[in-house]
């Protein structure tokens, strides 16, 4: 076997960066096809006719991303094995009239995204951040990332009892943010953002837009071990899959398989979307693949029997002050390596042979892993793991990194654990 790139605590380091450039889905994107460019991959539109070259592409869309590294003479029914994750987060996001305000207070009119912890976005600095379309329809990123608006919580002497019964917010009443003062003002917020991105306000005629934490990632502890950050759930598995993408197609060794990294939208809402793991997007790229090669059906359908999956995503560590909400023989540590999710009623997809493969894969990298499951009196959430085994019929396992705070504007993790997890992505896809 070759030698494998490793990573050390300069990916970390990398993974700050990363978290820090990426506010929205839509900029994370960006960012790791900045990462794929500088490894030579190259963009390929969906709209155009693919070759069957040789060497690395990628394909954007919207806030999903699909990666793939053909190796020289790759046959058409070459199988692929895919690293999936995620580029989106529950946040706050601008609603299609955003200025609202009362009583003297300009504020902006937001919907909940996914199943975030409301709490967490109180008495923070936010930015705003996204995508303005134009009217030609082109897209513009912007992000003002500095202290622009707040989700000001009530003073305790107006609820007294908020420490002894717990703080109740109402979604629609509680969590509108202040930027100002004065009269409200329509298309105050879209006037601003196109002066931000530089463009004339009269071309803006969409927009998706959300809010952010300007607080920048930052170790933490006596020691330094533990990394304190935002949108960790599911960047850290986006970041890594591009670092270890980008790792075998530069290492020269020779592989008998495609490696894919396919980070999708939308999985904190269901995943029905366009750039969804629930959409056509993964399939057809895998597909146009094959046809691109000179495959037939016949070969595309030998290709996706042989193709694994491994999706990557953040799970529970064990919490201090709630052990008893974990279960008992699975308690996952940060620093304990990437850890294997199981879930007999398929909120997971890994099975034994699954598990087979992802530890033959930690071993090859040397790299420590923690097995996963939920107290059966807690039921557990899901990931793009089923659906991608029941959408494409492709084995399919369930990893990730075990966080504390995670839906928390700011999450938790060992600051090990995101290069342990590039390691055996690494192992996983090159081997």
């Amino acid at each position: 076997m070759s030698a494998r790139p490793r990573f050390d605590r300069g990916h970390t380091d990398d993974l700050i960066t990363f978290l820090t450039e990426s506010p929205s889905p839509y900029h994370a994107v960006a960012s790791a096809a900045g990462r794929l460019e500088k490894a030579g991959f190259r963009q390929v539109e969906e709209t155009a006719s693919w070759d069957g070259e040789a060497g690395g592409k990628y394909v954007l869309r919207g806030g999903a991303i699909i990666a793939w590294y053909v190796p020289e003479g790759a046959a058409p029914a070459t199988p692929y094995r895919i690293v999936g994750a995620h580029t989106d987060s529950p946040n706050l996001r601008v609603k299609p009239v955003p200025d609202t305000g009362a009583h003297g207070w300009r504020q902006i009119a937001v919907e909940i995204y996914g199943g975030t912890l409301l709490n967490t976005w109180l008495d923070r600095d936010l930015g705003l951040s996204g995508r303005l379309t134009l009217r030609d329809g082109a897209h513009r990123l912007v992000s003002v990332d500095r202290p622009l608006l707040r989700v000001p919580q009530l003073a305790v002497h107006l609820d007294r009892s908020v420490n002894s019964e717990g703080l109740k917010l109402d979604k629609q009443r509680h969590m509108t943010p202040v930027w100002g003062l004065g009269d409200v003002s329509e298309g105050d917020l879209i006037r601003f953002l196109a002066q931000e991105a530089e463009v004339d306000a009269e071309q803006v005629t969409g927009w998706d837009l959300m809010v952010h934490s300007v607080e920048p990632p930052a170790y933490l502890g006596r020691d330094r071990e533990l990394l304190a950050g935002p949108r960790m759930d599911n960047l850290l598995s986006v970041h890594a899959g591009t670092a270890a993408l980008t790792a075998v197609a530069g290492s020269g060794q020779g592989l008998s398989h495609i490696p894919v990294l396919a980070a999708f939208d939308h999985e904190e809402n269901g995943s029905q979307s366009d750039t969804g793991a629930d959409g056509p997007l993964l399939g057809n790229v895998l597909e146009r693949s094959v046809f691109a090669r000179g495959g037939s059906y016949e070969d595309k359908a030998r290709a996706f029997a042989g193709t694994v999956c491994l999706s990557s995503d953040t799970g529970h560590a064990v919490h201090p002050n709630y052990a008893e909400r974990h279960e008992p023989g699975h308690h996952p540590m940060p620093g304990g390596g990437p850890i294997l999710k199981v879930n007999v009623n398929q909120r997971y997809a890994t099975d034994g042979s699954g598990r087979a493969l992802f530890v033959a894969a930690c071993e090859r990298a040397d790299v420590p892993w923690q097995p996963f499951v939920s107290n059966n009196s807690m039921p557990c959430g899901t990931t793009i793991g089923p659906i991608t085994a029941a959408r494409h019929g492709i084995t399919t396992v369930d990893i990730g990194v075990a966080i504390l705070s995670m839906h928390s504007a700011r999450e938790l993790c060992g600051a090990k654990d995101p290069y342990l997890l590039a390691n055996a992505l690494t192992a996983f896809l090159g081997d």
